[in-house]
């Protein structure tokens, strides 16, 4: 990946992270924090990786990614907008009643959106349905995931684990937005799931570890994920809540908090600013 490449990267997980930021706003309600952490991980999907397309989003071979972490839709929402799949207006009417765009993902409404989540630990279990379909219909596409550090505290996950590594589903990545706090705090205060990485290793996973906001590190982990056979894979991608926000970052008080006026200005100030000084227009 090119210098200039990155660039449009990091300019367009900015924007995504100013349509999470809009929609919190605009509802008076969601979960910020995680969506600015697993921003650039999804606009790494989205618009370079993933084979998806806007104008055919049930083209039965496309890629298929599951936000398992479901709260997170406002990033989900942002990332499927700069992609063309939803219309960028819409992310004002987040969590309206009269709205398609409701605090977690809907299939049935919201174009792109391949499964519908939001208790924690069943997306995983989808996205592995969905690799299993992929091997009993020897189809070639490939299934991501992101999964919440908080969130691999459920029992569900680690059985979605004993499967994927049972059935051998090397057409499964997932990532984990490690950003170490939940909604009460410090994920190790909580309930301590580290060594996160020798847990999947001892579940037969393929394990890497990156920085989830340095756009080299994910393309490297995606492009050796798709090497290996016979096991899925995990990217532990160490990552900061409210990534790109100076108040917001590393502070629980922002998992599920909707910013006030003065707050969301600022915070717009903040992510205009950076994208101007990796040379893109406020």
């Amino acid at each position: 990946m090119n210098a200039e490449r990155i660039k449009e990267l990091q300019i367009a997980a900015s924007d995504i992270r100013k349509m999470a930021l809009e929609a919190v706003y605009s509802a008076g309600a969601g979960h910020p924090g995680g969506s600015l952490s697993v921003a650039d991980i999804l606009a790494y999907l989205y618009l370079e990786e993933m084979n998806v397309d806007p104008k055919d989003p049930k083209n039965p071979d496309r890629d298929r990614f599951v936000l398992s972490k479901g709260h997170c839709s406002p990033a989900l929402y942002g990332a499927l907008a700069e992609k063309g799949f939803i219309p960028k207006e819409d992310i004002k009417g987040f969590r309206n009643i009269n709205s398609y765009l409701q605090g977690h993902p809907d299939m049935k409404g919201v174009p792109g959106v391949d499964m519908s989540t939001g208790s924690l630990g069943q997306g995983i279990s989808a996205a592995c349905g969905m690799a299993k379909a992929a091997k009993l219909d020897n189809k070639d596409y490939r299934v991501y995931t992101v999964l919440g550090d908080g969130e691999i505290e459920e029992g569900q996950v680690w059985e979605a684990a004993m499967f994927a590594a049972h059935y051998q589903l090397d057409n499964l990545t997932a990532f984990l937005d490690f950003n170490g706090l939940q909604i009460d705090g410090d994920i190790t205060k909580v309930m301590n799931p580290c060594p996160i990485d020798e847990k999947f290793k001892a579940f037969n996973w393929n394990v890497i570890t990156i920085d989830a906001h340095n756009f080299e590190e994910i393309e490297k982990a995606v492009n050796e994920a798709k090497t290996v056979k016979g096991k899925p894979t995990i990217i532990i991608a160490k990552s900061t809540k409210g990534k790109g926000v100076s108040f917001m970052e590393g502070q629980a008080a922002w998992h599920g908090a909707a910013p006030n006026q003065e707050q969301y200005e600022q915070a717009i100030a903040e992510l205009n600013d950076y994208i101007a000084s990796v040379g893109g227009a406020k």
